[in-house]
Formats: structure tokens, sequence, C-alpha cells
């Protein structure tokens, strides 16, 4: 059976110069760490995509990386769709060298032949379904639907999906025909009402409910909002909703944020980090991703109020600001990925028609 190297390389063509290996012609998972680690210190740099800085706490890698290993590191945000065309449109004139999407694009970036592998030194700690067997994927934290609540405006705030359907107040979720997040708040409601990936028709009728009480805010998802106060309950993946809390009462807010997994059921996904398959610094990309993994690395992650893929220590001060572990005991993970990545590409009018054309 061929590998993803194999595959990437049939696919290929040479990006690099002098003495140094093209992209396709490296095999990561042969080298040695110390080789690794080596090589890419004469690379320079890492640069990646969708990993900035304020993002699941992705600046102290940055940090780390370039203290430990004098590597110098750009960034451009773009979602995980926009990561996939970026590598697949650049090929071997790549800009960037590894970037973080969601588990499903890490499948589908495989599948494409943009990804080469590395499984690094903590392999066996990574459970199966956060990655694949060759090392093309690797999921490193993971986030789950919660809802977060601003005390201010809702005093009673809702502890499940259900509990939304009672109240009064205005319920935030985002653009679902562009937001990765907000589809997966779809789902979350979806689960929660009965459904899965599979049967989107509760979560739509969820949705529909609120559009039909004019309850369905229609303006802009973001951190600002937020923090102004115009956002009453918003969907949100946990650790968005806890750094957002943390940000506003950092900037001398006096956040008053309830932040709860839903009762009645929701949903989880993972970011895995990808290798561009066309890097011309396939070594930096293995030492990130090593950097990524390993205890220094996850506890990173878990700064920016992720949960981690291996399981690590955390400080009682970080643990009092995370979301208790008792309440994620009914999380659901997709199990037909082919059903939702078909579900997620006829989202726009599905929303539009089912949803959108009921808001008041």
């Amino acid at each position: 059976m061929l590998t993803a190297c194999v595959t990437a390389a049939s696919l290929l063509t040479g990006c690099g110069s002098g003495n140094s290996k093209s992209a396709e012609q490296v095999d990561l998972n042969s080298a040695t760490l110390d080789e690794i680690k080596e090589k890419a210190k004469e690379e320079g740099e890492v640069n990646s995509a969708g990993m900035p800085d304020d993002w699941a706490n992705w600046g102290a890698t940055w940090e780390g990386l370039n203290k430990e290993y004098g590597l110098k590191h750009t960034d451009v945000d773009l979602s995980s769709a926009e990561e996939l065309s970026l590598f697949e449109a650049e090929k071997k004139d790549a800009t960037k060298d590894i970037g973080d999407v969601g588990e499903d694009y890490a499948f589908i970036a495989k599948e494409k032949g943009l990804t080469i592998p590395y499984k690094t030194s903590y392999w066996d700690e990574i459970p199966d379904w956060a990655k694949d067997e060759d090392g093309n994927v690797a999921v490193a934290y993971y986030g789950t639907m919660a809802l977060m609540t601003n005390k201010k405006l809702v005093k009673d705030p809702p502890k499940s999906f259900a509990d939304i359907l009672n109240g009064d107040y205005m319920v935030s979720i985002g653009d679902v025909a562009k937001s990765t997040r907000a589809q997966y708040a779809l789902l979350a409601a979806s689960v929660a009402m009965g459904g899965s990936e599979t049967n989107l028709k509760p979560g739509l009728d969820f949705f529909k409910k609120l559009a039909e009480q004019g309850r369905l805010d229609k303006g802009e998802f973001n951190f600002t909002r937020i923090e102004k106060g115009e956002i009453g309950v918003a969907i949100i993946w946990d650790f968005v909703g806890i750094g957002y809390r943390e940000q506003i009462l950092a900037n001398g807010g006096d956040a008053d944020f309830d932040i709860c997994i839903p009762s009645d059921g929701t949903v989880m996904s993972g970011y895995s980090t990808i290798i561009n398959a066309y890097t011309k610094r396939p070594y930096a990309a293995a030492l990130a991703r090593e950097y990524i993994l390993s205890d220094e690395g996850q506890l990173n992650l878990a700064k920016g109020y992720a949960r981690t893929v291996r399981k690590i220590e955390l400080p009682e001060d970080l643990k009092k600001k995370m979301i208790p572990d008792d309440e994620y005991k009914d999380v659901y993970q997709v199990k037909d990925s082919e059903a939702w990545s078909k579900a997620t590409e006829n989202m726009s009018s599905t929303w539009n028609e089912e949803v959108m054309a009921y808001a008041k």
C-alpha cells in the first residue's frame, strides 16, 4: 500500500534547491528527532495558516519554538477550507508549512494529497480517533459546543437546548452558511433534539422556532459584540467562550458569564495540524508538530482553554477556569464523516431556506 508520502510524490514537482531535499522526497517518519531539530534550525522558520496567536494560545507555541530552536514565524488566519484551498493553489510555490484544521478537513487534505506524514514521539498517546495510521492527521486539541450566557442580560442562564426554547432572550449562532463553528452549533442542537450528522432536521427545526419568535440574532458573531454586551446567549466552542470571558476581564470589564456544556447533548470536534505536502521547510513543520504534542505544547493549548488530546496535569488555577469534567460525559462525536461533509456542502441553501426564511 502506498504511503501518503509516495502519493504526494506522484503529485508534486520538485520545490527544493541546492542540496536540500524537496518536501516530496522527505520521509519524516524515518528521521530521528535530533535530525529533525538540526535541519529545522537550518531552515530557520515555520510559517502557518489558521494558527493565529490569539486562538488556543498559539502565540505561546511560536514563542517557545523561537526561544528553544530559533524558528521565526508568520501566520495568515484562514478557515479550514481556505487553508486547503491555499495549499492546493500555491503548490510548489508554497508560502505556508503547516496548518491547523478541523479533523474532518485533515482527512480531506490527506485524500487530496496535500499532506506529508509525521507521527511525532508522542504518537502512542494519541487516541485512535484523533489520528490516521501514517501520521498525516494528528489532532492536538478539541473543542465542545457550549452555551455562553451574559448574566447581565439573561438572569436565568440556560443549561440545555431545551431551556433555550423556553427563554425569551436573543440567541447568537453566527453564519451557518459560512462558519464551521456555526455548523457544529447546528449539529449540537440536532444531537440534543435527537438527531445526528445524518439527520439535521431536529436542529433546523430548533433554530426555525427561534427565528419565528424573533429570537435568532442576525448580527455578526464576534468578540467585540460579546464584550459590548450585545449578545445574550451564544453557542460557541468551550475554549473560545472561556477565552473571551478571560480577555474581557483582562481588558478591565466586569464580565459575568455562565459557560456550560448543554445537559441534553452537544458535539465535540478535534483540530489537527497538517504539514503541507509542498512545504519548503518540512523539518521545521515537523518540529512544530512535535512541540505542539509535547507536554509544554499541550500545556500552551490548555492555557488557551482547549482540551488537549494527551492527558497532562493542569495547574490548579487553570483548572478553576475550565468547565468541570463531569459536564462532558455525554458529548457526541461525528460517526459518519462523509454524511457530515455532504451536509456542510449544502449548508448555505439549507440554512437559508429552512431557518433564515422565517427570521423576524
